[in-house]
């Protein structure tokens, strides 16, 4: 009984973080102690930094998209999950690569493809200047800059993106900079 009770109150908790989203239009942050401040002085931008890197990015277990393969977004238009055995780490953030030439790819340009906000959903950061967790599995590339989002069943923040996509766009850069910077 007591296990049902607990699987009841952990449902309608879940149940109701949902329908928060949906009521803001986005996700709640999974991960808040992601949300400290950089160190005031550093490189222009403040991502240079590696511990800024590491405070600030979308990492699980310090793997970064949770561990799907940056270069795959651009050279097959679709989210791959990386492997264990292509690792590279960037600036104290590790990425997994699905292929050996991918992870090449990658060396040769890190910068090219390292997700924009560090990995959290760019609709979170340009409504709300939150961190929010992503969909892998939902992208998007403009100007050469991979973009992801959150996405539920319910709530698919790329097609919400879309419709302001230039307000939203400019938003996200500047509260970009005040997670990288103090």
């Amino acid at each position: 009984m007591k296990t049902l009770s607990f699987f009841l109150l952990a449902f309608f908790v879940l149940f109701l973080n949902t329908i928060s989203a949906v009521a803001t239009g986005i996700a709640p942050t999974h991960r808040p102690e992601r949300d400290r401040q950089s160190n005031p002085g550093e490189s222009t931008p403040g991502v240079d930094s590696p511990a800024t890197r590491k405070q600030q990015f979308n990492l699980e277990n310090g793997v970064a998209i949770q561990g799907y393969d940056p270069v795959a977004y651009f050279t097959q238009n679709k989210a791959l999950k990386g492997s264990a055995s292509n690792t590279v780490a960037y600036k104290n953030v590790t990425y997994r690569f699905a292929t050996t030439a991918n992870l090449k790819a990658f060396q040769q340009n890190p910068d090219k493809y390292e997700p924009q906000y560090g990995g959290w959903c760019a609709y979170a950061m340009g409504a709300a200047g939150e961190k929010v967790e992503i969909d892998p599995e939902t992208f998007k590339i403009t100007g050469g800059k991979l973009f992801l989002f959150y996405h539920t069943f319910i709530n698919n923040t790329l097609t919400k993106w879309n419709k302001d996509e230039p307000n939203l766009l400019k938003k996200a850069d500047e509260s970009w900079v005040k997670f990288t910077r103090s």
